[in-house]
């Protein structure tokens, strides 16, 4: 018996975007009818990396996981064509989507979203956007989900799957919820539907927030990290970007990752965070000044610059997809801090040291220092005192002992 459909990833080289890349499409194929259909995915490579990734039979490092990403998706196609006694596109769409042709339901506001984020370039937050479409989709079996199914007593239900079944964090449950939330905001403002069916808010469903651990040093533990000698090239690396964060206001690695030649001059690095860029209209430059040790690390790790677009530190390069730069900046985020970790701990630290707590305790050290909020929030680039107090651990002991001489110092 000839089988019913033919299931593949392509890359639609048809069109290619703005960025040099082409979509990245899943291809369902009817022998029998000789019809095809080519479905969105949130991926899109150059013709070289779609080969290293999906033709090559020996996969890089750096590319394993978007190989295991697309595998996913097309395990997840292969099973629910499975499925079906027989096989329609309008019957795998319903199970693959849940959603047939263009209703505007849940399904169809999410693919709308992670379309939009995935043309930004945003893969990140695009993959988040699917992955809670995901979960929530395995929760509800498949069932194709109108706005009015999402109920309090649905999210709560779907809260306990993600705990229970999945073994999900609060954090993460909070995320898929957040994002869920955003499309019913979407479907609001474009009024598909009323605020009538809306789950959140007062009396209705709360997402779940977890108690955020404030991770910054003290200045003496500092010290000791500054001081201290690596015992690998490794660690040394780690240890030169763990610092040049710090110093440089607590720094986003993603950010210094994008730093362009036109960014840095002799004094100072003047940049937007990637984070604030994509999501705030009223976009501020950040300006950090370098000391001796910022400039070192530059000369040491950067490259020589022959134009003024080109990449500071040579992690990513000219014609990267988005989907390879999102890779090669999770790769060296982990290098950081896979051997930073060691290198603190055989300084005597227990705690796992990342370059998130580089962020927290320049705002931290800064604030003991004698820096006030509002200037620690402008270097961390906060437009709410808010965010700057959530990275601020508290005052250090010395510091409230000293307050309580000024007390009666009157000079």
């Amino acid at each position: 018996m000839q089988k019913q459909y033919f299931i593949s990833i392509v890359l639609d080289r048809r069109r290619i975007k703005k960025d040099g890349t082409f979509p990245v499409r899943l291809r369902v194929f009817m022998p029998e009818t000789k019809k095809q259909k080519l479905y969105n995915t949130v991926f899109s490579f150059t013709e070289k990396d779609f080969k290293n990734i999906w033709e090559s039979g020996k996969v890089k490092r750096e590319y394993k996981e978007l190989k295991a990403e697309l595998h996913s998706l097309e395990r997840k196609a292969e099973e629910v064509a499975k499925d079906l006694p027989t096989f329609t596109f309008e019957d795998f769409e319903r199970l693959m989507f849940g959603s047939t042709g263009t209703k505007r339901n849940v399904a169809f506001f999410f693919d709308k979203i992670i379309e939009e984020f995935t043309k930004k370039g945003s893969i990140s937050t695009a993959k988040g956007y699917n992955d809670a479409y995901n979960c929530i989709s395995r929760y509800a079996k498949g069932k194709d989900l109108n706005f009015k199914d999402i109920t309090v007593s649905f999210l709560e239900g779907f809260e306990k799957f993600c705990i229970n079944d999945e073994s999900k964090s609060i954090t993460t449950v909070s995320m898929y919820t957040r994002n869920l939330r955003a499309v019913f905001n979407r479907a609001i403002t474009e009024k598909v539907i009323s605020n009538e069916v809306y789950p959140f808010g007062k009396n209705k469903y709360k997402i779940k927030t977890s108690a955020k651990v404030k991770k910054a040093l003290t200045a003496e533990e500092v010290k000791i990290l500054f001081q201290g000698s690596p015992k690998t090239p490794e660690q040394q690396q780690a240890k030169a970007f763990w610092f040049f964060s710090y110093l440089c206001n607590g720094m986003n690695v993603k950010d210094i990752i994008e730093l362009r030649c036109k960014d840095v001059d002799d004094e100072k690095i003047t940049f937007v965070r990637s984070k604030t860029e994509k999501t705030t209209s009223d976009v501020k430059a950040i300006e950090v000044y370098l000391n001796d040790y910022s400039r070192k690390v530059i000369d040491e790790y950067g490259n020589k610059c022959q134009s003024p677009k080109d990449y500071v530190f040579p992690v990513l390069s000219k014609g990267m997809s988005s989907e390879v730069q999102r890779q090669k900046k999770l790769n060296f985020i982990s290098f950081i801090n896979d051997h930073f970790d060691k290198y603190a701990k055989g300084l005597g630290f227990k705690d796992r040291i990342t370059t998130y707590w580089a962020r927290h305790t320049f705002s931290t050290v800064a604030i003991n220092k004698g820096m006030s909020i509002e200037f620690v929030g402008e270097a961390l680039g906060h437009t709410d005192i808010k965010t700057t107090m959530n990275y601020f651990k508290g005052f250090e002991k010395d510091s409230k002992k000293k307050i309580t001489d000024l007390l009666l110092d009157f000079q």
